[in-house]
């Protein structure tokens, strides 16, 4: 039984990364991504349920339109199955609660899953357009917000102290990045970012959120000088932070005990 709950949330977080798709496209274009019928970005052609199998159809079509044969994003794909690991990552490292609280373990999890779900969308995004939507980071701190309140007034798992300790370690967290963007007028850091770090502290608390940062900033380094090197990009080119601050949260989330364990911020 529980290798089928396994397999059916893998295949629900394929499903739903392909939805995550279509948002992250139709966001840019304000399309309607509930209603409107998928089709091809490149001719415009509706596409078929067979055109829509997470992953199988990119391949099954050789990674081309069926229809205008112009090729087709890896993002598609890679986002699905980045989707269905994450789904499955986080049912694993909640099953105990699952199992044993029925009510709250299904409500964390969907809470996890709507967080998740988020920053994939934050991050391919940014990747993309070199902007961070406002409708879905302020959708972000408004569920996590929302799921203070619900767990610590229907389940006790926190008090107001606690609440109210994660919203000021956001603020702390979103510091930095809005004195980085005062400063350099927007060029160093956009209010995206800062906005993504205030949902950081908030979703993450200390010294956890000290040590994504941290992450952020080690990789988005070793992104850019590789960059640099392999003469993709300048000194002074721009490179979306985004995706940086997304790996960081994720890696927090799923690593958080592991990270802590060193204690690299005991003070």
């Amino acid at each position: 039984m529980p290798i089928l709950i396994y397999i059916d949330i893998f295949f629900f977080g394929l499903v739903l990364g392909s939805f995550l798709n279509t948002v992250i496209y139709r966001l840019r274009f304000n399309e309607d991504f509930i209603t409107g019928r998928s089709h091809c970005p490149q001719c415009g052609h509706t596409l078929a349920w067979y055109d829509l199998i997470p992953v199988v159809s990119f391949f099954m079509v050789g990674g081309k339109c069926r229809y205008c044969r112009k090729p087709i994003s890896w993002q598609y794909p890679l986002v699905e199955l980045l989707t269905g690991i994450l789904f499955l990552a986080i049912f694993s490292l909640n099953i105990d609660i699952f199992f044993t609280f029925l009510l709250f373990g299904v409500l964390k999890i969907s809470y996890l899953f709507f967080v998740v779900s988020s920053l994939i969308i934050i991050a391919v995004y940014d990747l993309k357009y070199r902007i961070i939507p406002n409708k879905v980071i302020y959708s972000l701190i408004g569920g996590v917000s929302f799921w203070y309140f619900v767990s610590s007034f229907f389940f006790k798992t926190y008090d107001l102290t606690e609440v109210l300790n994660f919203v000021i370690i956001g603020f702390y967290s979103s510091l930095f990045f809005w004195v980085v963007n005062l400063l350099t007028d927007g060029k160093g850091m956009g209010m995206g970012d800062v906005k993504l770090a205030f949902f950081m502290g908030l979703f993450l608390g200390y010294p956890s959120v000290l040590i994504a940062l941290f992450l952020s900033f080690f990789l988005g380094s070793i992104v850019g000088v590789t960059l640099i090197f392999l003469k993709k990009k300048e000194f002074k080119s721009e490179v979306p932070f985004a995706p940086f601050l997304v790996t960081g949260t994720f890696l927090m989330m799923f690593f958080n005990q592991w990270f802590l364990s060193f204690n690299l911020f005991s003070f």
